[in-house]
């Protein structure tokens, strides 16, 4: 069998394209370039020297291929709406559904595959037809939550190599085979922000508002450098820590005001970050909506958050009410809720837009 496994540079998807080239198969090596930035804030041309070296010593060709272009249009036009809207947006979520299952897959097919591939800790499951996500072997490592917006056409042309295998192994593998990137460091954020400060590469395309800090009694605490730098449950970075009349406890973000430009803070005690249920949308069902319109699952509201149990309303094909059984802190909208059944097999996932507290108290 054909397959073209997107390989990043990075230790996962070298052993991935390495297991399914030891299992037999015809394998080929595709570097997606999706970002460019000339001020070597962007590692892609270190990254691309790290795959050469790793194609030649396992033995397969190779490819770069530059979607820049559909990056741009496709994730991070969304990533700059969102934070004018002041949400938190994931376009890590967004990036594996637009390119690296978009035109990565098409340019696959185009290399006559007939799967892809890639080094993501997820299992995919076959049954009657139907194609499931789950959880992989290494629960610590686990990237099903970034797969949640998969479509079954999607989920059906890719191949999981390391879906069974822990991250310990994957680097014991690397090292046998002498990879120069056997002890390479696992990327981790966002990866068109790279290492640079976040703040600064936000005010590069997003103009900022500063405006008023104020707390709960509409009292003037300090002044923000625009809405979009602060999340919700935020404590670091308010530069509000020795001011006087506080009760010398740390302050924390408690609600962000678009339409005034106004960043409420609170001290202590942060009952008023607590959720109890949220309303998410543009949910993606795997492999398809559910029959019953309403459940009791487990979720995630972030990526390495344990499981939390949830009962879930279907309000249509792509909105749901979820159910918090123990209340939630720093609910984001913007962020994607995922849910999962008792065997960890991945439901789908949807876009927070907001939360409440069960008396009806808007919180975020």
């Amino acid at each position: 069998m054909r397959i073209v496994v997107g390989i990043s540079g990075g230790v996962d998807s070298s052993v991935a394209a390495y297991l399914l080239k030891e299992q037999g198969h015809d394998v080929i090596g595709l570097f997606m370039v999706n970002w460019e930035e000339k001020d070597g804030s962007c590692t892609a041309e270190e990254d691309y020297e790290d795959v050469k070296r790793v194609c030649n010593k396992i033995g397969i060709p190779y490819f770069s291929v530059n979607y820049s272009k559909e990056y741009y249009d496709r994730v991070f036009e969304y990533f700059l709406d969102e934070y004018k809207k002041g949400r938190t947006p994931n376009p890590d979520v967004l990036c594996n559904r637009e390119v690296k299952f978009g035109p990565f897959l098409e340019q696959a097919k185009k290399l006559g595959a007939d799967k892809i591939a890639t080094g993501h800790y997820a299992k995919k499951i076959e049954k009657d037809g139907l194609y499931y996500l789950a959880k992989a072997h290494d629960l610590n490592k686990d990237q099903s939550y970034f797969l949640n917006q998969l479509s079954q056409e999607q989920l059906g042309s890719v191949l999981f190599p390391l879906e069974d295998i822990d991250k310990t192994k994957v680097r014991e593998i690397a090292h046998k085979l002498g990879l120069s990137n056997a002890d390479k460091k696992d990327s981790t954020g966002i990866c068109f922000i790279g290492e640079r400060n976040f703040k600064n590469f936000l005010k590069e395309y997003l103009p900022a508002k500063p405006g008023k800090i104020l707390d709960l009694e509409g009292k003037e605490v300090g002044r923000h450098d625009g809405l979009m730098y602060y999340t919700l449950g935020q404590r670091r970075g308010l530069n509000i820590g020795g001011l006087k009349g506080g009760n010398g406890e740390r302050w924390f973000v408690i609600k962000k005001d678009l339409g005034n430009n106004v960043l409420y803070v609170s001290q202590g005690e942060d009952d008023l970050l607590y959720s109890d249920y949220l309303f998410a949308s543009a949910f993606n069902w795997i492999p398809k909506v559910p029959s019953e319109k309403e459940f009791d699952c487990l979720a995630k509201f972030r990526y390495r958050q344990p499981d939390q149990k949830v009962k879930v309303k279907v309000l249509d094909d792509k909105n749901i009410r979820v159910d918090f059984e123990e209340s939630q802190r720093a609910i984001t909208p913007g962020q994607f809720v995922v849910l999962y059944d008792k065997e960890g097999i991945c439901l789908g996932g949807g876009i927070i837009d907001s939360s409440f507290k069960k008396n009806g108290l808007k919180i975020s």
